[in-house]
């Protein structure tokens, strides 16, 4: 099991409903998480300040690469990614190309909503699709050995997205959000200052070394995709790369709004099991088990994130997030439970030894024989 399950009493954030048993959150001493500290901050933030220092990197890059392109945009056809491409495609004016690393199992939606990207906003794109034998491999190894089978598309997005990034000597990388300034994790000195250089070390891989967890079973020349090049490559290559979130005020909302302009669409059947929104997390079939497990090990996840981000965008109050929450987080995933079964190889019994192997016993507890939070959100 991962090293940051946590052995202590959940408790709740006092503006939001984050918990802090999220890996590399802070509660100050007046229960206020670090993630509403963020948004407080952001509130100060002058930035326009920021948008003008992002006008000078956008005139530094432009046409420093000759007729190649000036900016890489890793991109999987949800809201977040349609937004980043627009931006600096559009409003930045640089020669924009958009990279892909292909989903294991893609929705409808996803499909759709990749391809309207492309053709309404107008970029060029680069599919990177990583050999589906080692993919499979390396996340059935991650689901029985850490519960995190997503280890493996993390570690891939970001370093293929780096190795294209040098291979055409694009001299920016835009990503979206940084995700630990977001949601109240462990941010690196270098994100402060809006680089995303230390992305590869945020809290996604959890200090589990990538290298020695394939070591002997997993053949290296399969690992290219997933082998992160040197900061030393990058500095030479004079390459930067940047959150687009540092530089303006990050809303998936708003986002969202964007999107649908370039022909996004919700899921058509509504709002995933467990889940709030309909337009988040939607373009492929695997994540929303791997985020069960996050539920089971932290006792949150994919209603307590949406509601969070509703509050902290003035959208929603905190009474309002506690009735969704309660009324969603037990909600199984069951949409894409087959193919997961399926595409790990794994039988239903499995699954469910599974669970019970990663469920956090210091926060859950059996009531009326039904597994619930020790704790409960109030």
């Amino acid at each position: 099991m991962e090293k940051a399950i946590y052995k202590m009493k959940m408790i709740y954030c006092k503006k939001c409903v984050l918990p802090n048993t999220k890996p590399g959150v802070k509660f100050n001493s007046d229960g206020i998480c670090s993630a509403c500290i963020s948004v407080e901050i952001k509130h100060k933030t002058d930035w326009k300040k920021r948008e003008k220092k992002l006008n000078e990197i956008c005139d530094q890059v432009r046409g420093s690469n000759g007729n190649g392109y000036e900016c890489i945009v890793p991109v999987s056809g949800g809201k977040d990614s349609t937004y980043q491409a627009y931006m600096m495609s559009k409003k930045y004016n640089l020669k924009v190309l958009c990279v892909n690393v292909v989903a294991h199992l893609q929705t409808y939606e996803g499909i759709h909503n990749l391809n309207a990207m492309v053709d309404k906003i107008d970029v060029d794109l680069v599919k990177i699709n990583v050999r589906p034998s080692i993919q499979r491999k390396i996340r059935r190894y991650a689901l029985f050995e850490t519960g995190n089978p997503n280890y493996a598309e993390h570690h891939v997005v970001f370093a293929a997205v780096a190795k294209a990034a040098l291979h055409y000597q694009a001299p920016l990388v835009v990503w979206g959000e940084d995700i630990a300034t977001e949601f109240g994790g462990a941010v690196a000195n270098s994100a402060k200052d809006g680089s995303a250089e230390d992305l590869i070390n945020n809290d996604l891989f959890m200090n589990l070394d990538f290298d020695h967890f394939v070591e002997g079973r997993i053949d290296e020349g399969g690992l290219f995709f997933y082998n992160h090049p040197d900061k030393e490559e990058f500095i030479n290559k004079k390459i930067k790369s940047i959150y687009l979130g540092y530089y303006h005020w990050w809303d998936g909302k708003k986002n969202y709004d964007l999107a649908k302009n370039y022909g996004f669409i919700p899921r058509r059947d509504g709002p995933l099991s467990g889940n709030a929104i309909d337009y988040d997390n939607i373009d492929e079939k695997l994540c929303e088990i791997h985020i069960w497990f996050k539920f089971l090990k932290y006792g949150f996840w994919r209603a307590t994130d949406q509601c969070c981000y509703q509050i902290w965008n003035g959208r929603m109050s905190r009474e309002e997030a506690v009735k969704i929450v309660l009324n969603e987080q037990y909600k199984f995933p069951h949409e894409f439970l087959d193919e997961f079964l399926d595409y790990h190889e794994i039988t239903k019994n499995q699954f469910f030894e599974l669970e019970d192997k990663y469920r956090n016993l210091n926060i859950w507890h059996k009531k009326n024989d039904n597994w619930r939070l020790i704790n409960e959100l109030k």
